[in-house]
């Protein structure tokens, strides 16, 4: 099961307490999830699909529970109107609401079907009335994303995505996500339309967390807490392998200039403190520089064993 279908069936189990929120999320579901038609005789008809079967089962108890309409559940075969599926072949399950179902008073109070000049229209967007409130905002925007959204393993990717086929629709989807605090919406125009995204993780998992997917949150958090444990460790270990192979290279120099001193002028030639640091590197050429100051008598600093080393070289390359 993918991660988007793990985060779908734990929203799927959220029940709207309010019944503004309840209309909130069945109107989500229905503008992205839907479509609309015409029954004949001038009615309307709304066909909604999604490949995820307890979605379609929450919408189902939430029709009946808010417009007291009971709907049956098809099944058919994958086509267009699956969202969030590359083949053709993948099974869908569909809720119809027809004329008998009083399909043109939920689409009338889903902001869906409006009056123009007299003639019933179609609308293209978000009916503002449906979210006034921060917990309306929310309610739709999991519909939304139960009907045409996707969110992708932190483990692979982060990248957290709701699709729809008109750019006015994006756009107010857009500005209602960007009401939330920190949280920055994108709009990407694809072949088959346009799609409302997000890429900041911190934003992703916060959107997890407005939508109610708690389990999912604290799951995306852990991936990414984990991730970056991974990442730092990592980082810690080439920053070691780096200084290691420096020390190797910064050794093979002093024992250079130390041989190059022994054979043009003796050991002798250097003072007793330089002579015994010379010694001593030459002795144990696999010593840190920390490790070669505790052998000094008396032991000494870093910073003193870079400083006789320092001369050592300095006398070498004047030789």
């Amino acid at each position: 099961m993918s991660y988007a279908s793990e985060t779908k069936n734990e929203l799927a189990r959220i029940e709207p307490e309010k019944k503004c929120c309840m209309l909130a999320e069945i109107a989500g579901f229905m503008r992205f999830a839907g479509s609309v038609g015409f029954a004949g005789g001038g009615k309307f008809r709304m066909v909604m699909t999604t490949p995820n079967l307890a979605v379609v089962r929450h919408y189902k108890k939430l029709i009946r529970n808010y417009f007291d309409v009971d709907t049956d559940i098809e099944v058919g075969a994958g086509g267009s109107n699956v969202r969030g599926l590359k083949g053709a072949k993948a099974k869908e399950y569909i809720i119809r609401i027809g004329p008998e179902n009083n399909s043109e008073m939920i689409l009338r109070e889903m902001g869906i079907l409006i009056v123009r000049e007299g003639l019933n229209t179609l609308s293209d967007g978000i009916y503002d009335g449906l979210i006034r409130t921060k917990c309306c905002r929310k309610s739709y925007l999991r519909g939304a994303f139960l009907g045409a959204g996707t969110v992708n393993n932190p483990d692979s990717s982060h990248h957290f995505e709701i699709s729809t086929s008109s750019e006015i629709c994006a756009k107010d989807l857009r500005r209602l996500m960007n009401t939330f605090v920190d949280i920055n919406a994108r709009i990407v125009e694809r072949k088959t339309g346009y799609g409302v995204y997000l890429k900041a993780r911190d934003q992703i998992a916060d959107t997890l967390a407005i939508m109610g997917a708690s389990k999912t949150y604290f799951d995306y958090q852990d991936k990414i807490i984990r991730k970056d444990t991974i990442s730092a460790a990592r980082k810690i270990e080439q920053l070691d392998l780096v200084n290691m192979d420096k020390s190797i290279h910064a050794a093979e120099r002093q024992i250079a200039d130390i041989k190059r001193i022994a054979e043009k002028r003796g050991l002798k030639s250097l003072s007793p403190k330089l002579s015994e640091i010379a010694v001593l590197r030459l002795e144990n050429p696999d010593l840190s520089i920390e490790e070669l100051g505790q052998l000094v008598s008396p032991p000494l600093s870093k910073s003193g064993v870079n400083n006789r080393l320092r001369r050592i070289s300095e006398i070498a390359k004047g030789l």
